[in-house]
This record gives structure tokens, sequence and C-alpha cells, in this order.
């Protein structure tokens, strides 16, 4: 898999003996768009940068937890950073490759390994247990109570005991014979695990045991050819307030009511990333690399932002009243939320940029080339 800002990267081909991994994209021939002149009116800066080791070919992102950020890398390697200066706490071991960014919580430390294994480590970097789910981890661990949950590549979750690494139960359903290789994690309460799945689908599953409590349909398939009917939910659901969204990839983007089920609205955009949102507006980048606001309360277009296209856009963050989205040349663009414009650039100048994570009236950024830096505005 090639390192890329967004999640789509490549269709996985499903048989008897695993995965075969086919490239998908017909953008991946084409050059980036480049970057026009911009009326800047922020100025990001580098507050701190620190060198964690390189993603191969995976995305990492940090994790924050307090005044801490964990970051893993391929090699194996875990850094634990300062989150006020990006003073290197410590390094911590797996000793196995890499496929997942750190999870866990607390004292305990927990990742994801190529051959399927989701190990856990504590502070000292003592290895707590080590499980196998039988399949690549290309999401970090999500916590919630006691429970840890996973999952694999090929869609199955797994429910793991926090203490001592058990299965408490595992879900899995019959998949197509495409689907997409996306860093797909899933939403996870103390009552429910949410998560979307091939065929435009978005499920909740009971979190005690794992048993299915609902499903909505995101988007149908459509096309004539196997490809053409991809229609994967690979980005992150969003829960906002007594609504839950998500989109499809070739499909749509929907929100419906948690409580019935009901659509609230939807919206023909593709996408395979995260959502965000704020007050007014959801927003999203596309399979072409357009970012969309759209209307919280009603799905019509707010504005949309084409100069970024084929540049392989992260998913977008909401920061500082400004959306921030990162691309594959390690750019990162600010825009501004009431009419999309450019307003802000900075190049990191490390690698693609595989993810933004909001903190402290800044972001986080973690790139292919290994370095996680904390941005200001």
């Amino acid at each position: 898999m090639k390192p890329a800002g967004r999640a789509v990267v490549t269709a996985c081909a499903l048989a008897l003996g695993g995965c075969s991994y086919i490239p998908f994209m017909s953008d991946d021939a084409k050059k980036p768009m480049p970057l026009a002149e911009i009326k800047a009116t922020v100025t990001p800066k580098v507050a701190w940068s620190a060198s964690v080791g390189k993603s191969g070919d995976y995305r990492f992102m940090p994790r924050l937890e307090g005044n801490r950020v964990f970051a893993a890398a391929a090699d194996g390697t875990v850094t634990l950073l300062d989150a006020e200066n990006g003073s290197v706490v410590s390094r911590l071991d797996a000793k196995r490759k890499l496929s997942s960014g750190a999870g866990g919580q607390g004292e305990l430390v927990i990742v994801g390994t190529v051959k399927g294994e989701v190990v856990a480590l504590d502070l000292s970097g003592k290895e707590k247990w080590v499980t196998s789910v039988g399949g690549e981890v290309l999401a970090p661990v999500t916590v919630a109570g006691t429970t840890g949950v996973v999952r694999t590549a090929d869609g199955r979750i797994f429910a793991l005991n926090l203490a001592d690494g058990k299965r408490r139960w595992v879900y899995q359903r019959p998949t197509p014979a495409l689907l997409l290789r996306a860093e797909t994690a899933v939403v996870a309460t103390t009552a429910n695990v949410v998560a979307g799945y091939p065929g435009g689908k978005l499920i909740a599953l009971d979190m005690d045991d794992g048993k299915l409590t609902w499903e909505v349909t995101v988007s149908l398939p459509s096309g004539s050819t196997e490809l053409e009917r991809v229609a994967d939910v690979a980005g992150l659901p969003l829960i906002d307030g007594g609504r839950i969204c998500a989109g499809a990839f070739q499909g749509k983007i929907a929100c419906f009511d948690i409580q019935s089920g009901n659509t609230v609205w939807t919206r023909d955009i593709s996408t395979a990333a995260n959502l965000a949102v704020d007050d007014k507006s959801v927003y999203l980048t596309d399979d072409q690399d357009n970012v969309h606001a759209l209307s919280r309360e009603s799905g019509a277009s707010s504005w949309k932002q084409d100069k970024l296209l084929r540049r392989r856009l992260t998913a977008p963050v909401v920061v500082d009243g400004k959306v921030v989205v990162g691309d594959s040349l390690g750019f990162l663009h600010v825009l501004a939320k009431d009419d999309g414009a450019i307003i802000g650039r900075l190049s990191l100048g490390s690698g693609a940029v595989n993810a933004i994570v909001p903190a402290n009236s800044g972001i986080l950024v973690q790139t292919a080339g290994g370095t996680v830096s904390f941005v200001r505005f």
C-alpha cells in the first residue's frame, strides 16, 4: 500500500488465500494540481517537531491524552512525547512490525501488527498481553470503558478485555468480492459500537455481546461492474447529538436519527474519509480531493473548494474557527469556514501528511517521513 493523504488507496480482492491488492484510483497516474498563490490571512507555524520513525506502507495517527502524545512507527517503535514542547519522554519497542497507530488509555499503549496481532504495552515498554486477530489492524484500537475494540482489514470487529486481551466477542459478516483497503476504525461507547461496512451499510453492535442492534443504508451500490459497485462506508461515522452521519465511497453522504434510524438528509458525494462537524456545517473531502461544507441541518452545499485536486487530502479537521486539511506532498492548507477560501498554507517537508489531530488551540500532524509536529495558527 502506498502512503497517501486520504483513506482510499487500493481495493482488496478477497479470495480463499486471503487478500490481493490491486490499484483502484485512476487519479494515481495524474499529477497533483499545482498550488496557486493565495491571499494569506493566517500563518500556521510549527511550535515543535519530533522524530518518531517512518510510516512505511502504512498510515499512523498520533494519540493525544492529557499532556502526552503517543506516536507509532512501522519499525515497532512507539514514542511518547511531552505535548507542551515535543521532548521525547520515552521510546517503547513492540518488537514487531506495526500497521496501526497507538491506541489505548492511561498507562496502556495498544498497537496492531502486520501479522494480525494486537499488542499491549505499559509505559515502561513491558509487554502486558498479545492477542491474535488473524488480520491486519490498520486503525488504532478504540477504547470504551474496560473494552478495546479492534477492526481488521477484512472487516471483522473484535472486543477485547483491556486487562488481559482476552476476546469478549467477534462480529463478522459476508464481504463482497472487492472492498476498500482503508484505515477504517469504529465509534465505541460503553453501550454500542458503530461501524461502516461495504455495500453502503452503517451498523450498531451491542457492546456487551456484539449482537447487531440496528442497520441503516447510507448508499446502495450501483454500476455494471464490481469495481463500480464498491460502495464502502470507510470513514469514521460521526455522532452529532441525536444524529449519526457517514459517507460511502462512490455513493452518498447521509445523516440519520439515532433513535428511529430515519434518514434526515442525503447528498450525492463520494468519500472514504472521516467527516468533521461544527455548529453549522459538516465538512468532508471527496474522492477527487474537493473539500465540501454542507449544512448540518439540511445537507445543502455551503461551499466547495476545488483548488486542491489530486493532492490526496486528509480528512478535514475544524480548529479555532478554521478548516484544515493535509496533502500527500507534505502541505497543510487552512480554509475559511464561511466560504472555503484557502487562507493559509504550511509545508512540513517530511513526506505525506498521514493524519491531523486537533490539540489545544492547534493541531498535531504525523507525516509519512517520520515526524510529529504541533502547529499553531
